[in-house]
Order: structure tokens, then sequence, then C-alpha cells
């Protein structure tokens, strides 16, 4: 999988006339992503990642041309009504130590009823870890070597989540990373870790071909 950083955007509630229309194209009713999107946006965690001034804020999948969305998983196919249900957010330090990431998932990925697909979780993982460590790669690209998933409690459909990755070694090509999916509860709630995970990402020797923007 390979994604490389789009330049930072300012993010403000602007943006979501343009998260509407987008959203109509992919079958999500308006008044839904609106609301999805109002969440996300004016929720406390979100309001303190913006305010840290180590993080930069994106979202690739939403402002990405459309010909690399209807491609990706994340921002294509995985994209729309009771799937991914808006774009995802993103925040990631400067210097590719830390990335955060915001979403909403839907119902239609479920594994038993109401229950997200474990296999979904392992590839959200693994989408956090790349946008946290390609930035540290020279040609900034890489791909996973290893990944490992423990999980801790059950993931419910139609639910926000955040997950967090961080790079804890960087060894020539290599990069060590760990990370934790948690289910985002409304103001100050409690959160519930949902599953932990372990990583190793390689930038291939031959990485010239790899390079671009893709999005997964």
């Amino acid at each position: 999988m390979n994604r490389e950083h789009p330049p930072a955007k300012e993010h403000n509630m602007s943006a979501l006339s343009t998260m509407l229309h987008v959203g109509q194209r992919l079958h999500v009713s308006r008044k839904t992503t609106k609301s999805i999107e109002s969440f996300i946006y004016r929720h406390p965690v979100t309001q303190n990642l913006r305010a840290n001034c180590r993080l930069e804020e994106s979202r690739p999948h939403l402002w990405a041309p459309e010909f690399l969305r209807t491609e990706s998983l994340l921002g294509g196919s995985m994209a729309g009504s009771e799937k991914i249900t808006v774009p995802p957010y993103i925040f990631h330090e400067k210097n590719g130590k830390r990335c955060v990431m915001i979403m909403h998932i839907g119902s239609n990925v479920c594994s038993h009823p109401g229950i997200v697909h474990g296999g979904l979780l392992a590839t959200l993982l693994d989408e956090c870890f790349a946008w946290c460590c390609f930035p540290r790669f020279p040609k900034r690209v890489g791909v996973t070597a290893n990944l490992s998933v423990d999980y801790r409690a059950p993931a419910p459909a139609n639910s926000y989540y955040l997950l967090n990755a961080e790079v804890v070694k960087l060894e020539g090509r290599k990069a060590w990373l760990k990370g934790h999916i948690e289910k985002l509860e409304a103001g100050y709630g409690d959160s519930t870790l949902i599953a932990e995970g372990h990583a190793l990402f390689v930038e291939p020797k031959k990485a010239d071909g790899l390079g671009g923007v893709y999005l997964t």
C-alpha cells in the first residue's frame, strides 16, 4: 500500500459543502453525512488535535482526484453509505513520529450482525501505520512487511473510531510501529479499547516506481 502526504489543508465548516457533494455521489444522504461530519468536526478530541501545533491535519480521501479515489480501497470501494461513511480525518506529526485518524464505520462491513469485521480493523490499523511512517522514509513510500493485531473488544457498527499510530524504532529502510483503535464516545466519555497492533514497514530498494500519490 502506497501513499504520499498531500499538502496540509485549512479545514473549517465550509469544507462540509464539498463533502456533502461527494457524499451524495456515494449514495450517502445529505442529512446523514452532515450529522456525521458535524460530530467528528466538533468533537473535543478533534478540537484538541487541531489545537496541537505539532500536528498537521489532512483529509486525502476527500481532496484527492476522483481517478485516484475510484481505484482505492478506503477512498473508493469501501467509501459510502454504511461503510467508511465520510473520508477520515488524519492528524500527523510533521516529523512522521505519530498519526491519528478519526472515522465513522457503518453497518455493511460486519462479520457478525452489528459487529465490524476484524479484517477491516486490521486494514485500518495498517493504513494508519502507513500514514505515520511514510514521511520517515527517503522515498516517502513503503510496504507492510509484518502486521499483528490483538483484538480487545467487539467493534460496534455505526460508531465513531479513533486510531493512533506511533513509530517506535527507525533503522535504515525499516520502521517499527505500534498503535491501537478506540471507540470514540460523545463528549468526554470514556473510550473503549477495540484493538492493538504492531507492524514493520520497509521501504523497497527499488521504490522509484512506487512514487506519486496513492490512497489505500
